[in-house]
């Protein structure tokens, strides 16, 4: 067990160093005794003995330190507080143990102070223990605060850490692509319902009125419009036309329809109920026509290179169904293949079938303009594309769509390779025409070498391609060698039995011969 010398105690109102006057050990914190003790000001207070405090200097400062001690670097402020109270040390054998909360606040300060040594409380008992009491009796032992100060304190830099995490990027937040699309998936199936009871409903009085306008938006603006059949006349058309964007045609053909119409009347009463039910499905269109456009122009800021390749409802819909832009960057493209499909999965899972080929991703044109024998392998290449779409957005700071644009082509060319052959081009030269493309643009930000654009292979390991090259050079002459000694020793063995006496048997075989030849 290591014996903690100092604890470093974080607090809202600022940074306190303690040092530990009693030690402790593990053994003894689990005795009721110690953890009285632990409770009690007059016997804590014993144990410990507060050796510096440096509150902040303003709210703005202290989370500007908070915001940098979760993202585990170390302040300067807190770098200025340990260089003033800690002792200097000299040598590895007089180190000083400091007590921490933070395991990579620890590893920081440990980096910078080579003579002091961190315990994390997450790793050592006695640590926690000890920054659990103070944080019990803080408002005792920090001099020059009042009752209730922390507590204030705490609740102000909550609040302000909070915000300042939502308002990380105000352009690039994809919640409102989740909400965005939910609502837009709501606002559909309640068009669709109340659009059917509306053709439903007046199609008893004006049953030619379907066939002529198939629009669920227009159909209820014209109901509106149009109210009872039998008060259209000629004159009717131009306003009718105005509602259909000017198709004087479609005008015409409704007028002449409402003169022969084979509907049943319908009263005042009824008609006006038809109309306020066309009334809402209208403006629900209408919102949904908004909304659309408004979700389009926020998948551009967000996800530019997913809207690309995969059009603006089946990119938010990914993103909405792994939770965020970030969650869907960390899935690797096996799991985006099949995202939407879990219930078929692990239904294929359970009942050792087949598992699904695609699950929202079948929602896109490029699987739907496949053959029924690769839609398979389209799918699965969509996937790996769309993966590294949704990286390149979530993670770059300037949202661009070249690299979008330049793997809806590598897409393209695979369908055509799979229809007629045609050869689709390299992700290397893919990648490199996104690049100059981007660099074009006037993105010289990206700090990208031209060499290694035009030769990414060649530019990346050239050292390791001439020392693979050299090892297989000396192996292909060693082999060559050993087969020239094989082959001379064979040689020279052939050699010494032609040149040696011929064995017993052999001879006599040889005067068999002779004899016979000369019978």
């Amino acid at each position: 067990m290591v014996n903690v010398n100092y604890l470093l105690y974080e607090s809202a109102v600022g940074f306190a160093l303690f040092e530990v006057v009693h030690q402790a050990d593990t053994v003894g914190l689990e005795l009721p005794e110690v953890k009285e003790a632990m409770k009690s000001l007059d016997k804590f207070g014993k144990m410990i003995k507060l050796r510096s405090f440096n509150p902040w200097t303003s709210a703005a400062h202290g989370l500007e330190a908070i915001n940098l001690i979760s993202e585990g670097i170390m302040p300067d402020f807190l770098k200025s507080t340990l260089e003033l109270n800690l002792p200097q040390t000299s040598g590895k054998k007089s180190k000083i143990v400091l007590g921490v909360v933070d395991k990579r606040l620890a590893g920081e300060i440990s980096s910078t102070f080579p003579g002091v040594t961190c315990e994390a409380a997450d790793t050592d008992e006695v640590v926690a223990s000890l920054l659990r009491g103070i944080r019990v009796h803080a408002n005792k032992l920090l001099k020059g605060l009042q009752e209730g100060d922390i507590n204030r304190a705490q609740l102000g830099l909550g609040h302000a850490y909070s915000r300042a995490k939502v308002k990380f990027s105000v352009h690039k937040n994809d919640n409102h692509i989740i909400q965005g699309i939910a609502t837009l998936d709501a606002l559909d199936k309640g068009i669709n319902s109340g659009a059917m009871r509306v053709r439903e409903w007046y199609g008893w009085h004006f049953p030619e009125l379907i066939r002529i306008v198939s629009d669920n938006g227009t159909y209820a603006k014209l109901v509106v419009a149009v109210g009872n059949k039998t008060t259209l006349t000629d004159d009717s058309v131009d306003s009718i036309a105005n509602l259909l964007n000017q198709d004087q045609d479609k005008a015409e053909a409704i007028v002449q329809a409402a003169k022969v119409s084979m509907g049943q009347d319908i009263s005042a009463q009824d008609l006006a109920m038809v109309q306020d039910l066309a009334r809402n499905v209208s403006k629900m269109a209408d919102y949904r026509r908004i909304l659309s456009g408004s979700l389009d122009k926020k998948m551009g800021d967000v996800a530019p290179n997913l809207q690309v390749i995969l059009g603006t409802p089946v990119a938010a819909r990914l993103i909405s169904h792994a939770g965020s832009l970030t969650n869907l960057a960390k899935y690797p493209a096996s799991t985006l293949q099949i995202l939407g499909a879990e219930k078929a999965l692990f239904r294929a899972l359970k009942t050792k079938g087949a598992t699904p080929k695609y699950g929202l991703l079948y929602q896109s044109t490029f699987i739907g303009r496949a053959g029924p024998k690769v839609k398979g392998r389209i799918s699965r290449y969509l996937a790996n594309k769309c993966s590294i779409a949704s990286r390149i957005d979530n993670f770059s700071e300037h949202p661009t769509k070249r690299f979008g644009e330049v793997m809806r082509e590598q897409l393209e060319q695979r369908l055509e390779w799979y229809a007629n052959g045609t050869k689709p081009m390299k992700n290397t030269d893919a990648m490199a025409k996104a690049v100059k493309a981007v660099l074009e643009d006037g993105g010289d930000d990206m700090a990208i070498d031209n060499e290694q654009i035009a030769h990414p292979v060649e530019a990346t390991t050239p050292a390791k391609k001439d020392k693979k090259d050299k090892k297989d050079k000396s192996e292909k002459k060693d082999k060559k060698e050993k087969k020239d000694k094989k082959r001379k020793s064979v040689a020279a063995e052939d050699v010494e039995m032609a040149d040696a006496p011929p064995a017993d048997g052999e001879q006599k075989k040889k005067k068999k011969r002779k004899s016979v030849a000369a019978e």
